[in-house]
């Protein structure tokens, strides 16, 4: 149309055809705007719906809390945080849509006349300046980021997928438009549209909200309903057919499944024939004499509430009464072996009896009941017997005795960063290096101070060297050695940390190879 020469008449067609485009854009984007409005009060009702149905759940989560309180308080406190973070979050964006519309009027029905909120200007002025973000634009990002990251942790230990679909549809994340381009999530969103527009965006989010903190509150009821019913919360119980058996005898009993729930409540309780009030955690705790020697019988009866209505279970049991034994049981807690130089923990008991008395060279008692601390250093025995006795009920004495060897702490090696043997290692490296020395694969875990060593290098004057690092003249040696010769730690002077009186084993020696 704009080539050529062109007649007044075509000129006129041409220009009454533009006007014809710009009208039709115009009436467009009018029914836009309209359509955008029309959204966001869908948005708000839907939203108003969707905040009673939350303040329902609340309530309902409230009066579960008070019939069973050890199922449902740690819910109901994620759920107060979650529904304290939601609510501040959602006043924050209604505030910014109120600062957004304060000069506005109304109509008289009562809305926006949204064919005049074609506009951008005020959300630009608000969110952008000078082509960056502006300070509210960047409080309103991290008002959003604070809500997606507080509201996940809240869930991501129980309830992973639901954090995780928080963190989902409230990212912040950069955004690649239609062409390609990679653009902030700010300027994506909020940049340029018609003031409408980015209002029902901001009603979006408050949806987004809503509806997000509805799904965590019904999971979370849910979940616990599921709970309540899976078989997980079912343990496996072992019946025999009679409380003892013979040497020789073949089992037999069952197996069943048993429900066990630690917040159960129990209304009465009563074992042979009298009231028990000693309820922890969903269990009846019994304690009471256990009888003659034989089998014994429990009898009784639990009540409970269900659905309002009394419900009772029966209890018919049975167990045996033993003789008290009349033999110790001793035991090395690092095997048959008492070692000199070190504290050997040891663990003496006679079954039934309450008391004992132990005795040994080097015994003494440490800590509760039973345990013992033995130190053998000075014995130059190769075998020491522990004598332990105890009274019985009624006066009668038993007694029993155990022999342990005793034994030296075994051959240290020396070590060199850590590493014992042979070692492959850069002379820099050797030079600011640790001697030490270890016991590989002992029971105890010993300490030991090296105090001094000798330092050869091939072809040079043996050096005795005070420490754990080489000196100026181990150094000096060192640095005349050449690549890929091999020089020797030995003699390693090292003592147990705590009882340097103890005479250690001679140190194995430790070979370094120079890497350069």
């Amino acid at each position: 149309m704009a080539s050529g020469k062109q007649s007044p008449r075509q000129k006129m067609i041409n220009l009454m055809y533009l006007v014809f485009i710009a009208m039709m854009a115009l009436n467009m984007s009018k029914e836009v705007l309209t359509a955008f409005g029309m959204m966001n009060e869908k948005l708000s009702t839907a939203n108003a719906t969707a905040e009673n149905r939350n303040a329902a759940y609340m309530a309902g989560l409230a009066e579960k809390v008070d019939e069973q309180p050890a199922k449902y308080t740690s819910i109901k406190e994620k759920a107060d945080q979650i529904d304290q973070l939601s609510a501040q979050l959602n006043d924050y964006i209604e505030g910014v849509k109120n600062d957004l519309t304060a000069e506005m009027e109304k109509e008289e029905n009562g809305k926006w006349n949204y064919e005049e909120m074609d506009k951008s200007d005020q959300l630009d002025e608000m969110f952008f300046q000078s082509g960056r973000v502006s300070p509210a634009g960047e409080e309103f990002v991290n008002q959003i980021n604070t809500y997606r990251e507080e509201v996940s942790a809240i869930l991501e230990d129980k309830y992973p997928q639901l954090a995780a679909n928080v963190r989902r549809e409230f990212s912040t994340e950069e955004v690649t438009d239609g062409d390609g381009v990679t653009k902030p999530w700010l300027y994506y969103n909020y940049q340029g549209f018609p003031l409408i527009a980015s209002l029902t965006k901001m009603t979006q989010i408050q949806s987004d909200i809503k509806s997000t903190e509805s799904e965590i509150l019904s999971q979370m009821l849910s979940g616990q309903l599921q709970s309540d019913v899976s078989l997980s919360n079912y343990q496996a119980i072992v019946i025999p057919d009679k409380p003892a058996f013979f040497s020789g005898e073949e089992f037999s009993g069952k197996v069943v499944l048993g429900r066990f729930d630690n917040t159960l409540q129990f209304e009465k309780v009563t074992i042979n024939g009298k009231e028990v009030e000693n309820t922890q955690a969903g269990q009846v705790v019994l304690k009471f004499p256990a009888g003659n020697v034989g089998e014994q019988k429990i009898t009784g009866e639990l009540q409970y509430l269900e659905n309002d209505s009394l419900k009772s279970i029966e209890i018919s049991d049975s167990y045996n009464v033993i003789p008290l034994p009349n033999s110790a049981v001793i035991s090395a807690d690092k095997m048959n072996v008492v070692y000199r130089g070190v504290q050997n923990p040891m663990t003496i008991s006679i079954p039934g009896v309450s008391s004992v008395s132990a005795n040994a060279p080097g015994l003494r008692a440490s800590g509760g009941a039973g345990s013992y601390m033995m130190d053998v250093t000075t014995l130059q025995a190769r075998e020491v017997t522990i004598s332990v006795s105890g009274e019985l009920p009624g006066g009668k004495t038993v007694s029993d005795r155990k022999t342990f060897r005793v034994k030296d702490i075994p051959r240290p090696v020396g070590t060199i960063r850590g590493e014992d043997g042979s070692v492959s290692m850069q002379r820099n490296s050797l030079e600011i290096a640790t001697i030490g020395a270890n016991l590989p694969d002992f029971d105890f875990d010993l300490n030991l101070n090296v105090t001094g060593f000798k330092f050869k290098v091939p072809g040079q004057p043996t050096i005795n060297v005070n420490g754990s690092r080489l000196d100026d003249r181990a150094k000096a040696a060192l640095r005349r050695a050449g690549r890929g010769e091999s020089v020797q730690i030995y003699d390693i002077n090292a003592s147990l940390q705590g009882n340097s009186s103890y005479k250690l084993k001679k140190v194995a020696p430790v070979v370094i190879e120079l890497t350069n």
